[in-house]
């Protein structure tokens, strides 16, 4: 009864945490989101202060949509944001299964080279990057964008799903070999269900950095038929002048796909982070 009590009172502790990261992350959102239907002296004079008859203006979502074409901009990083994820999640779990599952010569040395990306930042081989998108003619195309961030994401996915990996029973991957299941169906039937937390909470931490990024999209991809939403937001940035109206209007309108996909993975990203606290 202790027992069941602590693990409880852990798992309530955990969620409490988690809900006060939530406010304190959500709090910038907000005051963004909020901020964009307001007038200009209105932002700069109570910028924590709602909307109200007097202050409320949509010329920053009027600007946004009449210059530039900022639909075609977030279908852009919709596209690049979902494949990149579908790949990270399809050759991270691969890997993180050969690496758990099977034992060989060299096993933890695999294990550290395919993590060292998470300690070696990516932009620091832009001009390789670069070279090698042009010599293939991948340049302005979002196939050099999802190919980057693959190979960004993966080095974590392969680091935290390798460990989720090794919880999963070796008796019910040994029951599926018996039944006579390949090890690619033990892999999509058996694993994968099993580890949907771990692969959420991957999908959430891949997600952010994809969406939100600026400077591969503005080396690889400039042009105006690759233009991700973050690179398209610029336009109203200038050196001289900036249009908050316009840029808190495109950052909203940005937010929101990212919300909608935080919800769809937040079930199984919250299961995923308490894992460890109902033990």
């Amino acid at each position: 009864m202790s027992k069941a009590r602590t693990s409880t009172s852990k798992s309530i502790a955990a969620h409490a945490v988690l809900l006060a990261y939530t406010a304190i992350a959500l709090f910038p959102v907000v005051l963004t989101i909020i901020n964009s239907f307001k007038s200009r002296n209105a932002i700069f004079r109570n910028p924590m202060q709602p909307p109200t008859p007097s202050t409320f203006d949509l010329i920053g979502y009027q600007t946004v949509l009449g210059q530039g074409d900022f639909v075609h901009y977030m279908q852009n990083s919709m596209i690049v944001t979902v494949v990149a994820i579908a790949l990270v999640l399809l050759f991270g779990a691969m890997a993180a299964f050969a690496l758990s599952e099977y034992r060989f010569r060299g096993n933890t040395m695999m294990g550290l080279y395919m993590a060292l990306g998470i300690m070696i930042p990516i932009r620091l081989g832009t001009i390789g990057i670069l070279q090698g998108m042009v010599a293939t003619g991948l340049v302005n195309t979002l196939t050099a964008l999802i190919l980057v961030y693959t190979a960004q994401g993966l080095p974590l996915a392969i680091f935290i799903l390798s460990e989720f990996m090794k919880t999963v029973s070796d008796d019910l991957k040994n029951a599926g070999r018996i039944d006579g299941l390949s090890e690619y169906r033990i892999f999509f039937r058996l694993v994968l269900p099993l580890i949907r937390p771990a692969m959420a909470t991957v999908a959430v931490f891949t997600m952010i950095p994809i969406w939100n990024d600026l400077w591969f999209p503005l080396i690889l991809a400039p042009g105006e038929s690759t233009k991700t939403i973050t690179l398209g937001a610029q336009i109203f940035i200038g050196q001289f002048v900036t249009n908050w109206n316009a840029v808190l209007a495109a950052l909203s309108l940005a937010i929101a796909p990212v919300l909608v996909l935080y919800m769809i993975f937040s079930r199984q990203l919250i299961r995923g982070i308490t894992a460890g606290a109902v033990k």
